[in-house]
């Protein structure tokens, strides 16, 4: 059996100086407008170059290919999203379940705001959704979430909490993609949240009384 290559998604090296950083900024605000414009299909480096008014020498400098400068794209959008977990789960000036309110309501406008990119990055995944680096970015904000259930259920078995950390964790990314579709008002996402919120609170309530 022939092993699978898969395509290096890596940047082929980090900007250490500031116009280098700018460099690699006006590329990947480049990215987003082909993305959002042109679709994954029709998503290329030439256009990205293009779009951004640099030569293709100087993208291929930091990006080897397209599923880099999408991966890239995807990871910043997963580190924003354990920015938000880290800064509301940790946030000990509120009880766990005042907090887990405020990210089902964070989180739900986040993915209404950035539905359309959040779509376009989901086709581009089958470029990049098996390379390691993926998978180790996507795990960024499990241990976030971890802690999390371990102040909300202290009294409950290991495996009880990582069941109801990983079931919550899961519905709150497919409800929210599913919800996200569809353009809604600020009441509307609102209301989906405090009733998300509101079955949420109640499920751990009732593994904290079991």
């Amino acid at each position: 059996m022939t092993d699978r290559r898969i395509t290096p998604i890596s940047q082929r090296k980090q900007p250490r100086q500031a116009r280098s950083t700018e460099l690699v900024a006006v590329i990947l605000e480049a990215a987003v407008q082909v993305l959002a414009q042109e679709g994954v299909r029709r998503f290329t480096t030439a256009r990205v170059a293009e779009k951004a008014g640099v030569g293709v020498g100087s993208l291929y400098q930091y990006f080897p290919n397209k599923a880099a400068i999408l991966f890239r794209l995807q990871s910043d959008e997963w580190r924003q999203t354990a920015n938000l977990l880290r800064d509301i789960l940790e946030d000990t000036r509120k009880p766990p379940l005042g907090r887990l309110r405020s990210l089902v309501h964070a989180f739900l406008r986040s993915e209404c705001e950035e539905a359309a990119m959040r779509v376009a990055l989901n086709d581009a995944a089958p470029l990049y959704r098996d390379a390691p680096e993926a998978q180790e970015a996507r795990s960024r904000g499990d241990g976030i979430f971890k802690n999390f259930m371990t102040e909300a259920l202290p009294k409950a078995p290991d495996a009880t909490r990582t069941l109801a950390g990983e079931l919550l964790w899961t519905t709150l990314r497919t409800v929210g993609k599913q919800f996200s579709q569809t353009p809604r008002l600020p009441a509307e996402i609102d209301a989906y949240a405090e009733a998300m919120a509101d079955m949420f609170g109640a499920y751990l309530g009732s593994l904290g009384r079991g």
